[in-house]
């Protein structure tokens, strides 16, 4: 009797790992565009499995070139959740040809987002806050994708909290249809993330209410959607688009900006040359913050997504303060 215990007890040990790991082979590979969509993935699949990214942290996406590593995780990709073609328009051939029986979620349109257009003009008009839903725009705006000009769809959306609260949901759907078994355990991480992120901006709502009103200049359009929740007051921006400098002409307006609406605070960017951000504030009295709205410098991972708003508020606080 003892040799038979023995026995299934080494035959237990022998199937156990093979049915563990029988059932992660079928959670699906899932590939991301950047790191903030990276992270909402994470939290839904728990410890599932763990989702790629396509453009490295701290990299831009805009005009970036992938890695054989970044484009064999798109080609062995169950599933691939990106913002869309508004933030990466090369990366739409990418996924047609090395992800084509992927399941692909552009989150920019998925239901229940809110959407707002980039605002063009050297000062910013508080009318330009308006924005719409449903991920839809309307047809005056439907541009082409253009990452130099930013003009129709902001697509930095994932800087609203309420996105990524939406998006959290459409990851768990999307992911329990290709994968039932364990599509409870989706909708679950995605509660608790939602949860989180409800309790973040109500937490982020109170460290930036004493600057909610102090006037401040973006390098470029990136933060609209993080001043739009929080009702901050964002005046202008130095640069128009993502991969070239401003003209003279653009500079001597923000500098004017700043001088008249007694601007205190210029964002620059890692990713943007610094120098532009001290020719705007010259002879002007303002200081000057870094702000990344990638969150380069931040550990992947589904704590990554509350620590890039907290990041992004820390140091416009600092600044306006």
């Amino acid at each position: 009797m003892f040799n038979r215990m023995k026995q299934a007890i080494l035959v237990t040990t022998l199937i156990t790992p093979a049915l563990g790991v029988a059932a992660y082979a079928e959670v699906p590979k899932v590939a991301t565009d950047i790191a903030p969509v990276q992270a909402l993935v994470a939290q839904v699949m728990g410890g599932l499995g763990a989702p790629a990214v396509v453009v490295r942290p701290g990299a831009s996406p805009h005009g970036y070139a992938m890695r054989p590593s970044e484009a064999g995780a798109l080609q062995e990709a169950d599933a691939v959740f990106w913002i869309g073609p508004a933030l990466t328009p090369w990366l739409e051939g990418a996924i047609d040809t090395l992800a084509g029986g992927a399941s692909v979620t552009p989150l920019l349109k998925a239901p229940g987002t809110t959407v707002l257009a980039f605002r063009t003009g050297n000062r910013f008009e508080p009318h330009e806050h308006e924005h719409e839903h449903e991920g839809q725009a309307h047809e005056d705006e439907d541009h082409d994708h253009d990452a130099h000009a930013h003009e129709g769809q902001d697509p930095h959306a994932w800087l609203d909290p309420r996105n990524a609260q939406v998006w959290l949901d459409v990851i768990a759907q999307r992911l329990g249809d290709i994968d039932p078994e364990n599509a409870q355990t989706y909708l679950a991480n995605a509660g608790v993330g939602r949860a989180e992120i409800a309790a973040l901006e109500a937490e982020l709502q109170q460290a930036l209410g004493p600057v909610r009103e102090v006037p401040f200049v973006v390098f470029h359009d990136a933060l609209h959607y993080f001043e739009d929740r929080f009702g901050l007051a964002a005046v202008g921006a130095i640069a128009l688009g993502d991969a070239s400098d401003p003209g003279p002409a653009r500079i001597q307006a923000v500098r004017q900006t700043v001088q008249e609406m007694g601007v205190t605070c210029v964002l620059s960017e890692p990713a943007f040359n610094p120098s532009l951000v001290q020719t705007v504030i010259e002879g002007s009295g303002a200081r000057t913050g870094l702000v990344d709205p990638m969150g380069g410098g931040i550990a992947p991972g589904a704590a990554f997504y509350p620590a890039l708003l907290r990041s992004v508020a820390a140091e416009l606080v600092q600044c306006l303060e």
